[in-house]
């Protein structure tokens, strides 16, 4: 893996914009780590080809690196066609589902808020079990030689968001600024997005930013799998249980092929080759969904929704 050029490229686009933009646009700044991974630009809605995406909560490449083989071991056991489909943004992968141009998506807690909020129709298919748990939780994270202890004393400084529909990397951190009566822009030196859990992590290791919002599973899996991009890195707060990242489907769209899809994920931890493959992504077993775990997730959804009408 050509992970240091991966990071160094990142760091290089990262300081060049993050110092040629201001925190005061309608719009938040996005920040770039990494170029777009090419995909065909057309989604093949042939009835022989199985139409997966997933949410970029690592940068795109290491998505890729990830997930392929699971999307393969999907088509294979459903005898279709993988088309494994990258998006630079949740919100993107949220209109191909809203479309129905997928046929099933692994998606963040807060971009599944975000499409019911809005009238998508979406079937809760799985969600993965990790380290014995269906739930999940947001950390706020710094530079171990740094002086922070709290948020608050990030007040005034940098600050590095994920994704805007993102929960654990946006709307958590967003939803502490609103309990305080404040917002990102009077409440921070600067901040900007950087569409992926692990660039967050490398922007407080590298001290491009002083803190940022990350996916506690994310930040453990890239402990145990290479300390040596978290060890100058500390934890100053941890969320509330959420629920985890669902897998999920067009409502409606299939039916019989949501409950085969069903069948594969609660069976792979069973069979050696799937189980190998959840090994490597870190989970243990995909379970049923509960629609009531996600009622904190909608809170502070909803929370966060107030603060960003204009």
């Amino acid at each position: 893996m050509k992970i240091k050029y991966f990071i160094g490229l990142g760091v290089i686009i990262l300081s060049v914009v993050f110092y040629m933009i201001r925190s005061h646009e309608e719009k938040p700044k996005f920040i770039d780590f990494n170029q777009k991974l090419s995909t065909s630009e057309g989604i093949d809605s042939h009835r022989r080809t199985l139409n997966v995406a997933v949410s970029a909560m690592t940068s795109p490449k290491h998505t890729l690196i990830y997930y392929q083989n699971l999307v393969e071991y999907l088509s294979e056991k459903l005898h279709l066609k993988p088309h494994f489909v990258q998006r630079k943004t949740y919100r993107e992968i949220n209109e191909l589902l809203a479309r129905r141009q997928l046929d099933l998506a692994f998606i963040c807690s807060g971009a599944y808020i975000s499409a019911i909020e809005r009238g998508v129709a979406l079937r809760l298919l799985a969600i993965p079990v990790i380290e014995d748990e269906t739930s999940y939780h947001a950390v706020i994270i710094v530079r171990k030689e740094s002086p922070y202890k709290t948020f608050d004393d990030l007040r005034g400084h940098r600050f590095a968001f994920t994704d805007p529909l993102s929960n654990t990397g946006y709307r958590y951190p967003l939803s502490l600024l609103a309990l305080r009566n404040t917002t990102p822009d009077d409440f921070f030196k600067s901040h900007f997005f950087t569409y992926a859990h692990d660039n967050s992590i490398q922007a407080v290791r590298r001290g491009i930013t002083d803190g940022a919002s990350v996916d506690e599973f994310i930040f453990c899996y890239l402990k145990r799998k290479n300390p040596a991009l978290v060890q100058n890195i500390r934890i100053i707060r941890r969320s509330n249980a959420f629920g985890m990242p669902p897998v999920v489907s067009p409502a409606g769209l299939h039916p019989a092929m949501d409950q085969k899809i069903r069948q594969i994920l609660f069976g792979m931890n069973k069979d050696p080759k799937g189980r190998q493959i959840l090994e490597k992504l870190g989970i243990q077993r995909f379970t049923s969904p509960d629609s009531t775990s996600y009622e904190s997730v909608k809170k502070i959804y909803r929370l966060t929704e107030k603060l960003l009408k204009p």
